[in-house]
Parts: structure tokens; sequence; C-alpha cells
């Protein structure tokens, strides 16, 4: 039995009845109609009743936003990919918000398009079928591998979702913990990008006289050591995302550099003669409130007024109303399947407990905290006794510079760490400093203890 077409309505005035793009679609099993208006989409919706739609946001009898609203009753479940060359941060943020599944700029690649429309009627089948999905529960929203119910979280995932289809410069500003990476791999997986490389390159972890060598890449004999010519991490990234995660830890000379790479999209490798293309997507975070990073001179202004083109807040877990909760259910389910144990729920005091206590580690501190209780716990829920002292100890607030008895040497520098850390707003150089020990110390004892966890200079992201 042949398989029905699925059925393709392409709503845009733009569109020649002999385009190339139209074919390919064709070829690849789509039934498509062309229309040039909204009038003539509404015949097509109400008659032909399509599969999916792709619209452009500038009609000749109205605009595109106003049509998708008009035409939401009989939608329905219908999804809406918007392809336009008209879209600014505004529009995208409104039709994005009204429910359609994604943006995407003109031109198009089919190969990008195609997979927009099968990821589109997969979710569109899940839903129907009813299959649970993370996205469709009741008042949590998703982007990439984030969930959240907490109303800052979901804004923040509105303004993520329009702003990945484009090459716009995005600045993420959240505490340590908080989701920063893996909201820079979703706007990376969301893009006309995805296909190409993901970079990521951790300004603080990175000695500063090595910096430079990482991202440019160098040429043979520009120092000692230099025995061969060194691609750098712009050049590995071509076509695709860097992320500059801490940014504010960057060397000042450095920062120079990276803003002749966005104003003129050009670099130079060390002890190179010539310039090359730099046809990267820049993306960065920080830590730090970037207007304070200014004042205090560690953060160049002009730098940070070209990458504040879109900037998205992650607000911190003890902000998030009703998500610790579900974070930690979901880390349950994550853990207990790793390591193979047969944990399946929370006690109540136990979420209680988890629910008062501040996160001052912020997400990755909740996610290393439940996987310990699911490996120590002896039933089938997490008791209050399965989670660590800094945890059920923070939430009895011990007087100023008192240590709770009976912990270990270990616990207690850990507690004062994170206790540290919350003073300073998770600043860890702030923290280094009130500790009395070297920032690569702290950064160690981070590591040690589960607080922070240094991602690879150079790693593909397929997320």
């Amino acid at each position: 039995m042949t398989r029905p077409l699925t059925r393709l309505l392409v709503v845009d005035p733009e569109v020649p009845d002999e385009d190339a793009l139209v074919t390919g679609l064709q070829s690849q099993g789509y039934a498509v109609r062309l229309v040039r208006d909204g009038a003539s989409a509404g015949v097509q919706l109400r008659l032909w009743r399509p599969h999916v739609v792709l619209l452009e946001l500038v009609l000749p009898d109205q605009s595109g936003l106003e049509w998708f609203r008009h035409s939401r009753g009989v939608l329905a479940h219908v999804p809406v990919i918007v392809v336009t060359r008209h879209a600014t941060v505004a529009s995208a943020v409104e039709v994005l918000g009204e429910g359609a599944h994604t943006l995407l700029e003109k031109p198009v690649d089919l190969t990008v398009l195609a997979g927009h429309l099968q990821r589109a009627l997969a979710k569109k089948t899940a839903a129907r079928d009813g299959t649970p999905r993370d996205e469709l529960e009741p008042g949590v929203e998703g982007f990439g591998a984030l969930v959240s119910r907490a109303q800052g979280m979901r804004d923040a995932f509105r303004l993520a979702r329009a702003a990945a289809p484009t090459d716009a410069n995005v600045l993420i500003v959240g505490e340590n913990g908080t989701g920063k990476e893996l909201m820079a791999s979703a706007l990376h997986a969301h893009s006309l990008r995805a296909s190409n490389p993901f970079i990521r390159l951790n300004c603080a972890a990175i000695p500063a006289d090595l910096l430079e060598s990482e991202l440019f890449g160098y040429r043979r004999g520009s120092f000692t050591g230099a025995i061969a010519d060194k691609k750098g991490l712009l050049e590995v990234a071509e076509g695709g995302s860097v992320l500059f995660d801490e940014i504010a830890e960057m060397p000042l000379s450095l920062q120079v550099k990276l803003l002749r790479v966005l104003q003129e999209r050009e670099f130079r490798p060390v002890g190179g003669t010539t310039s090359q293309q730099a046809d990267v997507r820049v993306i960065c975070s920080t830590n730090v409130n970037p207007d304070d990073a200014v004042r205090s001179g560690v953060l160049r202004e002009d730098l940070f007024f070209r990458l504040n083109t879109i900037v998205l807040r992650l607000p911190a877990l003890r902000e998030r109303e009703g998500d610790i909760a579900l974070l930690a259910v979901r880390f349950l389910v994550q853990s207990a399947e790793r390591h193979r144990r047969p944990v399946s729920g929370i006690e109540a005091a136990a979420l209680r407990t988890l629910e008062r206590h501040t996160w001052p580690g912020n997400v990755r501190e909740l996610e290393h905290v439940i996987e310990r209780a699911v490996i120590l716990c002896h039933g089938p829920e997490i008791r209050v006794d399965d989670l660590p002292d800094t945890v059920r100890l923070a939430t009895a607030a011990p007087r100023p510079g008192t240590m709770p008895i009976g912990q270990s040497l270990e616990e207690i520098e850990r507690f004062a760490i994170v206790q540290t850390l919350e003073r300073t707003r998770g600043n860890k150089r702030a923290a280094a400093a009130l500790l009395g020990i070297h920032r690569p110390t702290l950064y160690n004892k981070l590591r040690r203890y589960g607080l922070w966890r240094a991602e690879p200079v150079l790693s593909d992201d397929e997320a």
C-alpha cells in the first residue's frame, strides 16, 4: 500500500511557482500547495486540511501573525513553521509565543527545513496519541534539555526560541549551575547552524597566555614549541557556534581581539600575516552581573555593547517556584536508571527539606544531591537521612562562624565553600579571596566536591 502524502500548505507571496525548495519537498513525499495571501490560505486550511503549514510573516492582505491568530481554532494541532526574511526580535517573540513550532530565516536550506518539518510532525503525532512528553506536562515548558514551571525561566525560553534561528549575539547571565551551557547548546541546536560544530571555550579554565592561541590558532615558528600550524577554535567552529563561557574572565587584551571578530568577522592566527574570515555565531555567558563587570573594569564596555543584542537571564533555583520538586523527580529517575537502583520516590519530609535549602550551587548542586541520595538510599524512597549534611543542616541556620558538629573535615570544607559561594553570589574570584586560596585551588575543590564541572575546551555537542 502506498503511504499517503503529507499535505504541506505554503503561505508565501514570494515563492515562485517553479521553486527549487518546493520541488525538493515534493521529492521527499510532501504534497505541496502554494497560496499567496491570507484569504486563500484560510480557504485551503478548511478544505484541504494540511498536516503542516509554512508561513511568511508579510502577506499582501494581512500580517502572517494576524492570520495565525485568527486561524488558531482551525489549525488545532497543525504545526506552523514561520519561514521569513522579515523577522525582527519582537515579531519572532510574538509568533513563537502564539505557538508557532519554530522560525527560520530565508534563504533556508532544504535539509534544515526537512529536519524541522519532521520534528514538528513527530510532536503533533505524540500529542495526538497521548505519548507522554515533557513539553506537554501541564504548566511545564522546555527548551533543549532545560525544563521549568517558573515564569522567569519560561520567559527566557520564549526569548531563546526567538533568538535561536538568527545569528544575533547572545549573552547568557546566571549564577553557576543555572544551566547557561545547556541554554547555549539549545540555542545552537535550534539554529540554522545546528549541523555544524558547537565549540565551548571556558575563559576561566585556560591560562591567559594560552587562551589566544587556543582561540585563534597559530603558525609554525610563532613561538617556542610551535613546530606546526594549529587551527584555533574559531577555525574549527567554521559555520557553527562558539560559546565563550565566563566571558568576564577573559583578559582585557584578548577582549579587544574578540571585539574585532564581532565587528569585522575576521581574525588573525598568532604569528600569521593574513586575516581569516570568521563564520561563527558567538554566544557568551557570565556568572556575574555584566553591568558590575563593566563598572569594575573586568569587561570592556564596547565588547559588552556588542554582546548584549539578546540577553538571557536565568534565575537562580531558589527563585524558581515549583522547580525544585520538578527537577528532583527528573534527576531521581535518571540516576536510578543510570545506577540501576530501585528508588522510585521522595518522602514528603525529604522534599520539604530540599525546598527549604537555598541551593547556592543551583540545579547542578540539586542534581548531585539527588544522585548521592539515590546511591545511598536503602528503600524505595529518598528520606531526609539520605540527604547530605549541607542540605539537612543548612535549614537549621547555624550561628555565623559555627560549624555543625559531627562532620568530617571534608564535609566542613565543602560546607565552607558552599556558604562562601552563596555569600559572593557565585563569584569564584571573590570566593577564592575570602577563603584565602588561589582560584585554581578553588576550582580543584569545586570539582572534587561536585560543585562545579569544567567542560572540555573543545567539544562537539549534538544536543
